[in-house]
């Protein structure tokens, strides 16, 4: 079940079920992960000080988020896609510095992410330093 109570992380995975541990995450059976992205998000995420707007959305609930790319991104896991607000990086890493983490998502949005029925969307935006 979705919980979305971590503290530093926002994490999306294509696999279709969850453990305890994954209190990151927020989304199951995304069709994506890093891996997948297009070539042209990928070389703009790689720019140190691109600033990255996040949006999830949920039938008419948003969350807009902003993060920042980073030239150590390798977007090569091939299942999760992981915003972070540190600046840790690893394959699954979207973004770094983000102003929000799973917890700070608003319930409301988090309660209708936890049925199985809704669908989320996530946008990516980025703005070159």
């Amino acid at each position: 079940m979705v919980m979305g109570i971590h503290p530093t992380t926002i994490e999306l995975t294509t696999e279709n079920h969850l453990t305890e541990r994954g209190d990151c995450i927020i989304g199951v059976g995304a069709d994506k992960g890093c891996l997948d992205l297009s070539d042209d998000v990928k070389r703009a995420l790689r720019s140190d000080g691109a600033e990255v707007t996040i949006s999830i959305k949920v039938g008419e609930e948003r969350l807009d988020l902003r993060c920042w790319g980073d030239s150590r991104l390798t977007l090569t896991n091939p299942r999760e896609v992981v915003i972070r607000k540190s600046s840790y990086v690893d394959n699954r890493t979207l973004a770094i510095g983000a102003d929000c983490a799973a917890i700070d998502i608003p319930r409301s949005l988090v309660e209708r992410l936890k049925r199985a029925t809704s669908t989320g969307v996530l946008e990516i935006a980025v703005l070159p330093p």
